[in-house]
Parts: structure tokens; C-alpha cells; sequence
């Protein structure tokens, strides 16, 4: 008797189990880049309006000749010839950082460095992109990836004193570092250094470095990501894979031509993990910054629509799950993405252009700057407890999180052995920068100097 009762009850539960199995399976197919966004605020006009620019200044990068294009887009570069201060090719960087341009935009008061994406051809960019391993590198309170960050010490090498110059003679200016997919990294690794050193470039304020980086990989844990959200930006259009995998990039490049069997597979293994414990590892790196989420696509829906630009700087739910989408690798390319910012960058100045009521416009703008000051807020004290311990925190107000006592009393410590360190810490170059800024454990990592 108790034999016949068990087996309707084994049959009830095998059912529940398949239903359950049958929801998660249709919500994860269901599951759209729409989703990732879909609480964010709306970008406006001006903060988005860099964008489809700097995104011509980088596919500039590719040209030989830029005075004699062989391939533009429709709009043009944008570029004056008369303004690009240099051009560097893989020959003049030996492969140690992708090639990149340093121009000076007057019409835009701004110091451009831009950063091809990767060139699947060289070999140079695979060996910067795999040289990482999980947890290999501190930088100021998280980790960074390793090979990025070394790029990006090559260039601030080469380039400090040109970018100097250039800050001194105009300092009205904004510096911006730009980059696309390998681009990106180095160009937030930039960006993150300079703030940390600014003394290097004519002790440079924080409000004029900036970086956007488009289509950016995963370069630096969470904390940082969010800390730095007032400098680095990131576009990421639609379902673009890159920002979204925490796949290996080895990994990656091994399954190249069976990328969405990888994707599919990696979309599976997120998905069955918690979120809370996503987060509770500090080596996991993510996309850095401010977040701009550019959506032309519905679910079931051909074609694209107008795009919508949402901004967020949020923590948890940080571009997570793989979007399950044939156009996961074609969002990814630079064209698409300089094509649809535009696109999106009309739409908002048209409807800025119907306003009627100009105070209306104004008040909606002051209202969006107050919501995003409050979730930068709450992003921060979200992202403090997940400080890397014992990773080496710059004597400096900017990107820490100690309370003001702690600030001032370290302060005072190391103004008085200021004087002593102050001649050899302009005699360092990048290359020493970049290691004193790193820590290293007893596996061997550096550390930093009493």
C-alpha cells in the first residue's frame, strides 16, 4: 500500500522538477539585452554627445594615410590633418600596445587619444589580451587586468611628455582616452593611471580625464568599476557578447569559429550561479564605469528600431548574462556602434529641438544630473564592501573609500616625509609607476614601499 502511495508522489515531483526546468529554459531564451537596462534612466544629449565622435576618431585609426582615406563613413572622420599631433603603428609599438592617434580637437576644446580595436591578424594583440590570470594584479583597493595594464604603462611611457605639453598649453582642455573592444581596456587602464598620477602631467585635475570605452572586455573588479565611474564610460550596444562573457579570453580565441556554441554553454554555467556570489568574489572583473546601454532591437520584433540610450552605474545585475542573440558578435564591431550612437544622439537633439516650454527642458535635465548623482551615491556605498584588503589605496581623496579622519591623519603622515621622496618620485618612469601601484603577495607579487 505504501509502495502505490510513493509513486503518484515520486510522479509529482518529477513533474514540478520538469516545469521548473521548462520556466528557467523559456525565460532564458526569452531573456533580451532589453532586460539588462530596462530600470536605468535615460541618457540625455549632452553627456551622450562625445560618443559617435570619439567613435570616428578610432576608426580614423585604421587609416594609413589620413589625409588620403580609403574608406570613411558617410559623415567623415571629423578629423583635421592639421590637428593629429602623431600616429602610431604596430612598428613604432612593437607590438606592446595596440596602434593609436593623439589628436588635439579645438573645435571640442579636448585632447583625444584613441586606440584601435583588436586585429585578429597580430599576434601582438592576442599575447595582450591573454596575459592575465584570475586575481594576478591589485590595483587600488581591486583587481585589473594584467596585460591591459602594462599596454597601457608602454604608452603613458611614450607618451607623457607630448600629453603634458599639451595640458600645460591649453588648460582649458579635457584629456580623453578612447578605445575600442582591446582598445577600451588599455584606454581604462589609461585613464586610471593619469588619476593616479597626475602630478605627471602637470598635476592635471580629475574633472578633465576622461575616457569612453567602447564595446569595452571585462578589465577591472567591481569596486574599482564603480569608483571610477566619475572618469570612465562605457557604450556597450545592444547584445554585444564582450562586456557580458566572463568566459577566459583564451577560451575565447580556442573556440574563435564555434564562438556561439561557447556563448550558449557560458550562458548556461552564469546562469545556474547565484548573483550574491558572483559578487562575493573580488577577482571577477567587469565592464568599467558609467554604463550607456544603446537598445535598437524588441524581442520577436525584424529589423532595428529608433535607439534608446539608457545610463546607469549600477552594481548588482552589471551586464551579467549573455544575451542568447545572432547579432551577440556583430554588435560588437565599431561601425555598428558609431552608426546607431549617432542615430540615437538625433534623436535626442530632435526632440531637445521640439521643446516648447525651455523651462521644462531645463528642469527635466536638473532632475536626471539629481537621480544620477544618487545612484552614483548608492553605487559607492554598494561597492564598499567589496574593497580587496591589503591591496595598496594612494594617498589620495579621489578613488578611496576611508572616511575623512582616516584621510587626514594619513595625510599628515605622508606630507612629512614628502620632501624626502619627492626628488626620486620624478626621477620614476611609467614602467616603475606602474609596479609601485601594484602589490604583490607572498606568491611573490610586488609591494609596495614603506
Amino acid at each position: 500500500m505504501s509502495i502505490l502511495c510513493d509513486v503518484p508522489i515520486l510522479t509529482v515531483v518529477e513533474c514540478v522538477y520538469c516545469l521548473a526546468c521548462a520556466r528557467w529554459a523559456w525565460k532564458r531564451c526569452l531573456h533580451s539585452a532589453g532586460h539588462d537596462s530596462e530600470t536605468w534612466g535615460l541618457a540625455t544629449a549632452e553627456e551622450f554627445e562625445p560618443i559617435p565622435r570619439l567613435c570616428r576618431y578610432i576608426l580614423a585609426v585604421y587609416e594609413d594615410d589620413i589625409r588620403h582615406p580609403l574608406w570613411e563613413p558617410p559623415g567623415g572622420y571629423g578629423i583635421n590633418p592639421d590637428w593629429l599631433i602623431l600616429k602610431k603603428t604596430y612598428e613604432d609599438t612593437q607590438g606592446r600596445a595596440p596602434p593609436y592617434i593623439l589628436y588635439l580637437d579645438h573645435d571640442h576644446a579636448d585632447i583625444v587619444l584613441a586606440i584601435r580595436g583588436l586585429n585578429l591578424a597580430k599576434e601582438s594583440d592576442y599575447a595582450v589580451l591573454l596575459d592575465n590570470r584570475l586575481g594576478e594584479r591589485k590595483f587600488d583597493g581591486g583587481y585589473v587586468h594584467n596585460g591591459l595594464l602594462k599596454a597601457a604603462g608602454w604608452v603613458m611611457h611614450a607618451e607623457c611628455e607630448v600629453l603634458r605639453e599639451l595640458v600645460e598649453m591649453h588648460p582649458n582642455y579635457s584629456l580623453t582616452f578612447t578605445g575600442h573592444s582591446l582598445g577600451s581596456g588599455v584606454a581604462a587602464m589609461l585613464s586610471m593611471v593619469v588619476v593616479q598620477n597626475r602630478d605627471k602631467l602637470g598635476n592635471i585635475e580629475r574633472r578633465r580625464v576622461r575616457c569612453y570605452a567602447i564595446a569595452p572586455a571585462r578589465c577591472m573588479s567591481l569596486n574599482l568599476a564603480v569608483r571610477y565611474a566619475d572618469v570612465i564610460n562605457s557604450v556597450v550596444l545592444q547584445d554585444d557578447f564582450l562586456p557580458r562573457t566572463t568566459t577566459q579570453l583564451e577560451d575565447v580565441f580556442k573556440c574563435l569559429f564555434c564562438l556561439p556554441c561557447l556563448l550558449c554553454l557560458r550562458c548556461i554555467m552564469d546562469t545556474c550561479i547565484p548573483e550574491e556570489k558572483m559578487l562575493k568574489d573580488p577577482r571577477r572583473l567587469y565592464a568599467p564605469g558609467r554604463l550607456y546601454h544603446i537598445v535598437d532591437r524588441k524581442p520577436f520584433r525584424m529589423g532595428r528600431f529608433p535607439p534608446v540610450v539608457r545610463t546607469a552605474v549600477p552594481v548588482d545585475g552589471r551586464f551579467e548574462h549573455i544575451v542568447l542573440s545572432c547579432n551577440a558578435t556583430s554588435d560588437h564591431a565599431i561601425i555598428w556602434i558609431e552608426r546607431e550612437a549617432q542615430r540615437a544622439l538625433d534623436l535626442m537633439k530632435g526632440k531637445d529641438n521640439t521643446m516648447k516650454v525651455p523651462a521644462k527642458q531645463i528642469m527635466e535635465r536638473q532632475e536626471t544630473l539629481v537621480r544620477q548623482s544618487e545612484e552614483y551615491k548608492a553605487a559607492l556605498q554598494r561597492a564598499k564592501t567589496l574593497v580587496v584588503p591589503h591591496a595598496y589605496k594612494p594617498p589620495s581623496k579621489y578613488g578611496t573609500f576611508e572616511d575623512k579622519g582616516e584621510e587626514s591623519s594619513r595625510r599628515s603622515k605622508g606630507e612629512s616625509s614628502s620632501g624626502s621622496t619627492s626628488r626620486s618620485t620624478m626621477d620614476e618612469t611609467w614602467d616603475e609607476i606602474i609596479e609601485r601601484l601594484f602589490d604583490k603577495d607572498e606568491h611573490g607579487h610586488i609591494m609596495l614601499k614603506k
